[in-house]
């Protein structure tokens, strides 16, 4: 099956920022990204337990082993001139919050530059309910951990991947042809020439997570992917 052919350039994400420089989630790893001249930068948001406050964190554990960053505090940081012109991919890590992460955005200027992404198809909903023109990004797969680590696991896993990587085109053209998101948020995994040509057949676009490795992101490119979320984002100097 040939590749798919695309002639824009593809778009450079920091994943958490620039979590493979500085600690991924904080205002050094968002510098980091900007200084790796990044197009857009990702980072997580979640509710604290106790609190319920929300902050930058990908998970409990994460948010636990240090002080992170509020969401106010965050925004603030990244309305700042120096990120200028670098787009917001703000990933919800769960759901009951959604509504207050887009009145946040709102209040700081910044909704016309981001997107919110989520695992989560009735938060994707509840925001799209919220404000029309956001622009929505839903997460594929929804997993808690990756079972090609687990040798137990692998087989089942390859079963599975083979599947989702069947079905994934139509479903994901079909939620984007409905309005349910502007995105689809894809593992590397479930990357398929079909997907990319499904996704941008039904006027969608396709971020890849999370790649750190030179020959991948030269495949994804080939591919025609809208974007490449990555943790060093300085790796994307060897496709120029």
């Amino acid at each position: 099956m040939p590749a798919v052919t695309h002639h824009q350039r593809m778009r450079r994400i920091g994943h958490k920022g620039a979590a493979l420089i500085a600690p991924g989630n904080t205002f050094a790893s968002f510098d980091a990204a900007a200084a790796a001249g990044v197009d857009m930068i990702e980072f997580d948001v979640l509710p604290e337990p106790d609190t319920g406050r929300l902050v930058l964190a990908h998970d409990y554990a994460d948010a636990a082993s240090r002080a992170p960053h509020t969401l106010e505090e965050g925004l603030t940081y990244l309305a700042r001139e120096s990120f200028e012109g670098i787009d917001l991919d703000v990933d919800l890590k769960g759901r009951g919050y959604e509504l207050v992460v887009l009145d946040a955005l709102r209040s700081h200027d910044l909704l016309g530059r981001s997107l919110i992404t989520s695992q989560y198809p009735e938060s994707l909903a509840l925001i799209r309910a919220g404000d029309r023109a956001v622009k929505l990004g839903w997460s594929v797969p929804r997993l808690r951990r990756d079972p090609f680590r687990s040798p137990a696991f692998a087989l089942l896993a390859r079963g599975g991947l083979l599947l989702a990587r069947a079905a994934l085109p139509g479903r994901a053209a079909a939620v984007i042809r409905a309005g349910r998101c502007d995105a689809l948020m894809a593992h590397w995994r479930l990357v398929t020439p079909a997907l990319v040509r499904s996704v941008r057949d039904a006027g969608g676009e396709l971020y890849v997570w999370t790649v750190d490795e030179v020959p991948r992101l030269r495949m994804l490119d080939g591919l025609g992917v809208t974007g490449v979320i990555t943790n060093d984002p300085r790796l994307f100097t060897a496709l120029e």
